[in-house]
């Protein structure tokens, strides 16, 4: 299970809406769906909390590129919401490092992989390797103006949209949507 909002920003205080994200595949999209939540570019947040393994704040401010902070990366990459928040740059991967075309087979199998291999698939921390960390990875100060300083955010664990919504003064709104 997991919980996902929009807070946006407004001159009245913060308005929220729940959201899905089962049509949200990129980071990308999601920032669309933030901007969309705001027509007046002002400051929209997405948080994301799967059952207290992990949450993850996406802010949006304007055209602005999104700012990212994920509580536990190797959590979230068990997860496809998590998956679309956990970027190559923000887990200081090169894009360019992925699986070299010359080394696939078209009968599925890396050179000299055998074909009764077991993928690895199951477990998409392991598929990526160590690349994941465990703990937190992103802009830990993506709510220092906002009331939440990085120390407090890296302290939340259960709750921790909650938490957040009340130190930004929104937690009634909040749960209008919960």
């Amino acid at each position: 299970m997991y919980f996902a909002a929009l807070l946006a920003r407004t001159e009245d205080g913060w308005e929220a809406s729940d959201t899905e994200l089962d049509d949200v595949e990129t980071l990308s999209d999601l920032a669309d769906l933030a901007r969309e939540a705001s027509p007046d570019e002002d400051t929209v947040l997405v948080l994301i909390e799967q059952e207290d393994a992990w949450f993850g704040v996406v802010r949006v401010d304007g055209e602005e590129d999104p700012r990212i902070y994920v509580s536990d990366a190797a959590a979230a990459a068990r997860s496809s919401y998590g998956e679309i928040l956990l970027t190559d740059e923000l887990l200081g991967r090169d894009p360019d490092d992925g699986d070299d075309l010359d080394a696939l087979d078209l009968d599925g199998t890396e050179d000299g992989e055998s074909d009764d291999a077991e993928p690895d698939d199951a477990d998409p921390v392991a598929a990526a390797g160590e690349s994941v960390p465990h703990g937190p990875v992103g802009d830990a100060q993506i709510l220092d103006d906002l009331g939440v300083s990085e120390k407090e955010l890296r302290s939340l664990a259960t709750d921790a949209v909650t938490e957040i919504a009340e130190a930004l003064g929104a937690s009634e709104t909040l749960e209008t949507v919960r």
